[in-house]
């Protein structure tokens, strides 16, 4: 296991730091993906560096541009008893191979009657502000939460993404786990080396008292940065990181809604048929006597990401589109 001496780090070595651990642990645990081993240096963003001069390329195994090849040999190995650990450089590139993640990866328990599984992690990276325009950008966790048989995993710290890492590679079902390009290089807590945070356990960021606002991934930033914000009006802001999307704590979101009787749900992915509708329903029908208001949505326009900066960032959740939110629901 490797040894956490700095106390702060940012995801791109918290990832590459469970990489190294789960596959010090267990030697059926491989790496597979576009320029992952060196001497490429790890992937273009770093989070396999290393892991190929410990382990070797039988283990770290660079790829062609295929994607439906890295997906179509990750299931296989799975299947033969491995841990692939497969990296799809950008999330839209995974629609390349939605046959083998949609009808392999995520089918085979189902029609083998639970005796067969997959345990597969398949990472990737997504998120505007970059201007790589709208085939580079698209957060569709959606997707794949619709997909009976896959977990959708989005963590937005670095100690998150490294407890969630370790437990979507030790799963014995599929798992997609959802990176954030914006932050990737930013500083958080460094996270305990061999602590894994169970799939499926939100978490509760900041305790408040007027509403909730639930988020996940780069979303998570804008939104406590507008809960400490509205703190010195004296709006009190609970806020909650899903952390997972499937399995979805929605017993932790229950509880919150039923204190503060308000909810905002903010993601970056598009906001018709997102994340956020079906937790608007959940918590309608569960707690319906109880809200103070209509829960309320913020996401992505219904468009392309615009590859036009001033676009872009019209485009994306920002902090006055939440706050407008939070206070719609006051009112």
């Amino acid at each position: 296991m490797s040894e956490v001496k700095a106390r702060r780090m940012n995801m791109s070595q918290a990832i590459a730091m469970a990489m190294y651990d789960a596959m010090e642990l267990d030697s059926s645990v491989i790496a597979l993906g576009e320029d992952i081993a060196d001497p490429q240096g790890g992937g273009v963003f770093k989070c396999t560096a290393g892991l190929s001069d410990r382990f070797g390329t039988e283990r770290v195994r660079s790829t062609p541009i295929a994607e439906q090849a890295i997906m179509g040999a990750a299931v296989g190995a799975a299947l033969a008893g491995m841990r692939p650990v497969a990296e799809i450089m950008l999330m839209n590139f995974i629609t390349v191979a939605m046959d083998q993640v949609v009808n392999h990866a995520a089918k085979l328990r189902f029609m083998t009657g639970g005796q067969t599984h997959v345990p597969l992690t398949i990472r990737t990276a997504t998120g505007a502000g970059f201007g790589t325009g709208g085939q580079h950008a698209d957060y569709l966790e959606a997707w794949f939460a619709h997909t009976a048989g896959i977990k959708v995993v989005a963590p937005s710290t670095p100690a998150d993404a490294y407890g969630l890492l370790l437990s979507c590679i030790f799963d014995d079902d599929p798992c997609l786990f959802v990176e954030s390009l914006p932050l990737y290089f930013a500083m958080g807590d460094a996270p305990v080396a061999g602590e894994r945070i169970p799939l499926g356990k939100a978490k509760v960021v900041r305790e408040g008292s007027d509403v909730t606002v639930v988020s996940y991934s780069r979303t998570m930033v804008e939104v406590q940065a507008v809960a400490k914000e509205l703190e010195k009006r004296d709006i009190s802001v609970e806020v909650i990181d899903l952390r997972s999307i499937v399995p979805l704590d929605m017993d932790t979101v229950l509880a919150s809604v039923a204190k503060t009787g308000r909810l905002v749900v903010a993601h970056e992915a598009q906001v018709d048929f997102g994340v956020g509708a079906e937790i608007a329903t959940r918590v309608h029908r569960e707690l319906f006597g109880q809200l103070r208001a209509p829960v309320g949505r913020v996401g992505a326009a219904r468009s392309p990401v615009p590859f036009s900066k001033a676009l872009e960032d019209a485009f994306i959740p920002t902090k006055q589109r939440i706050t407008a939110a939070i206070l719609e629901t006051l009112r």
